[in-house]
């Protein structure tokens, strides 16, 4: 006879880990130490990223 293989079923929660919150708006930015200039502007630039889904924003200093 086969050897008979249960499947794992994952937990909404493990499922959908970390991203609903950035969906509803809440990431989590973390600040990259990557100093950027910006030379239309003549500013330095902080570029900060979400630990969770690594979208990426950028600042004027």
């Amino acid at each position: 006879m086969a050897e008979i293989i249960p499947f794992k079923k994952r937990k909404p929660s493990e499922k959908h880990k970390g991203s609903t919150l950035c969906r509803s708006g809440f990431h989590k930015w973390q600040i990259e130490n990557k100093p950027q200039f910006d030379v239309k502007q003549g500013k330095l630039m902080t570029r900060t990223a979400c630990q969770r889904c690594g979208k990426v924003k950028t600042k004027a200093v």
